[in-house]
C-alpha cells in the first residue's frame, strides 16, 4: 500500500498492517479529539501550590496560561503543568499555581475553559507527573457502509493486537503538518551549513501553504531581498519575520538571526532531525524482517521504571546469554527494544540491528561530531535511545456520520504513553493523506 509522498519525506515508507485503511478525516469539530491526561499524582488539603484540572476547548496551551495568568494578575512562571496538549481538541489535564487560593480561581472566566480545584501539594505540576494520554477519537467522513466498516476495524485492530501494537513513529506533527521543513533545518544545523538552515525555515515554501505565503517565499529564497520580504511576508509569519528584521541590518549574520527564537524552538530543529532518522531506522528494521516486540542478538533494551514508563537512562545490550531472558522481560511489558535518537555520544546496536542503525545514519552522510553543533552549542545534543513499539489496545464503535449525509464514522478509544503520537496509530487505521488527520 502507498505512503503518501510527504509521510516520506519524514522517513516514514510503510504502513506496518496490510489491511485497506478506512479513509475518513479527523477534527470536522472540536469535539471529535478528545484527550485527558494520566498522572501518578495524588494531592491532599495542604500545599503551598494549589492543583487544578483545567479542561480547555480549542485553546493553545500556552495562550491559555497566558490569560489564567493575566485574570489572576500573577506570572505565568507560577503556573505548571506537564504536557502542552493538542489545540484541535478537547483536553483535560492538571495545573499547579503557586501560592493561589480555591477563591480566587473561582472569579477566572474564559470562554471554553473550565477549572476545578483537585487539592493542594508541596510539589508544582511537571513534565515527569504526565504517564500518559487518553483518546477519545471521531473518524467522520467515511465511505464505507457500517457492515464494511465494523469488518474493517476488526480486522486491523486483531492485526495490531497481533503484532504487539504500531512502530513508535515520529508523527507529522514533529515535523509541521502543512510545511514539513523542522528537520530539514535540523539536517542543515547539524551539518554546519547556517545559512542553508536559514533559508529553508525563511523561504522554503510546500504546496498547501496559501498561496500568498507560497509566492513571499519563494520571492526571498531567490532574492535573499529581507527588507521586500518583511513587506510581503503575512504578519503571522512571526518568527520568520523576526530573522529577517535581523538579516535586514546584517545579511551575513544567520547564527544571531537563529538566536532570536527561543531556546525551545532552536532545539526542536535537531531534534526532528534525530525524528527522521529513527523513523528511517524503524522502516529499515521492519524491511529486513525485525521484529518489534521482541529482541535479537545485538538490541539495546531499557527498562520500566516506577511510573511503568521506559527508563532510556538504563540500558543493556542483548546477547546470546541474556536473550531469552530479555524477550521474557520484554513480554511482561518490562523492558523494550529501542532504537537511536542519533546525537554525538550515541551507543549504537550491534549485530544485524547495529547494522541497521549504521546503515541509515552513514546514508544521512552526517558524522556525529555535527550534532555538538558548535557554531551553536545550546543545539548540541548527545543522543538517546527510543523504544521502537507503540503498545496499544483499542476499541471502538461505529454509527451513521450525522455531519455528513450518507457517510458512516467511527470512534476510536486507547491510550498512549507520554511523548507518542497518537496520528501514529490512527495512520494505521485510515491510510491516508496526512493533511485529513490534521
Amino acid at each position: 500500500m502507498e505512503v503518501p509522498f510527504i509521510e516520506k519525506q519524514i522517513g516514514i515508507d510503510l504502513y506496518f498492517t496490510d489491511t485497506e485503511g478506512i479513509g475518513g478525516m479527523l477534527r470536522q469539530e472540536i469535539d471529535d479529539f478528545i484527550v485527558k491526561e494520566i498522572t501518578n499524582r495524588e494531592e491532599g488539603d495542604i500545599g503551598k501550590y494549589l492543583i487544578l484540572e483545567l479542561t480547555k476547548r480549542n485553546w493553545d496551551m500556552h495562550h491559555v496560561i497566558r490569560d489564567i495568568s493575566r485574570k489572576l494578575r500573577i506570572s505565568q512562571k507560577r503556573i505548571g503543568f506537564a504536557g502542552t496538549k493538542d489545540k484541535r481538541a478537547v483536553t483535560t489535564q492538571k495545573i499547579g499555581i503557586y501560592d493561589m487560593t480555591p477563591q480566587a480561581v473561582e472569579q477566572v472566566r474564559l470562554k471554553d475553559v473550565e477549572l476545578s480545584v483537585t487539592g493542594r501539594s508541596n510539589r508544582s505540576v511537571e513534565l515527569g507527573d504526565l504517564i500518559g494520554n487518553e483518546f477519545r477519537i471521531t473518524v467522520r467522513d467515511i465511505d464505507l457502509n457500517i457492515g464494511d466498516l465494523k469488518a474493517r476495524l476488526t480486522e486491523i485492530t486483531d492485526d495490531i493486537l497481533k503484532k504487539g501494537g504500531v512502530p513508535n513513529f515520529f508523527g507529522i506533527q514533529r515535523f509541521g503538518a502543512i510545511r514539513p521543513i523542522t528537520h530539514l533545518v535540523g539536517e542543515a544545523i547539524v551539518r554546519g551549513d547556517i545559512e542553508d538552515a536559514a533559508l529553508t525555515y525563511i523561504a522554503r515554501s510546500f504546496p498547501d501553504e496559501p498561496e500568498e505565503t507560497k509566492l513571499a517565499r519563494d520571492y526571498v529564497h531567490s532574492t535573499r531581498d529581507y527588507f521586500e520580504g518583511l513587506k510581503r511576508y503575512p504578519l503571522n509569519l512571526r518568527y520568520e519575520r523576526a530573522m529577517m528584521h535581523h538579516l535586514v541590518t546584517d545579511p551575513q549574520d544567520f547564527t544571531g538571526a537563529f538566536a532570536l527564537l527561543s531556546g525551545n524552538i532552536l532545539k526542536m530543529f535537531v531534534h526532528a532531525y534525530q525524528s527522521c532518522i529513527f523513523n528511517r531506522t524503524l522502516c529499515m528494521r521492519i524491511r529486513e524482517g525485525l521484529p518489534l516486540n521482541r529482541a535479537v542478538e545485538g538490541d539495546i533494551v531499557c527498562f520500566k521504571n516506577k511510573a511503568g514508563l521506559p527508563d532510556t537512562s538504563r540500558i543493556q545490550e542483548v546477547t546470546s546469554d541474556n536473550l531469552d531472558g530479555m524477550n521474557n522481560l520484554i513480554k511482561r511489558g518490562r523492558a523494550f527494544v529501542t532504537a537511536p535518537l542519533v546525537g554525538y555520544d550515541t551507543q549504537f546496536a550491534s549485530g544485524l540491528p547495529g547494522e541497521i542503525e549504521h546503515r541509515v545514519f552513514e546514508e544521512a552522510g552526517m558524522p556525529v561530531e555535527g550534532f555538538k553543533v558548535p557554531l551553536m552549542p545550546e543545539m548540541a545534543s548527545k543522543g538517546l535511545r527510543r523504544p521502537i513499539l507503540l503498545n496499544a489496545d483499542p476499541s471502538f464503535t461505529v454509527s451513521e456520520d450525522e455531519l455528513n449525509p450518507e457517510k458512516t464514522k467511527a470512534v476510536l478509544e486507547f491510550s498512549l504513553p507520554k511523548g507518542s503520537y497518537a496520528t501514529t496509530l490512527l495512520r494505521e487505521y485510515m491510510k491516508v493523506e496526512p493533511a485529513r488527520m490534521s
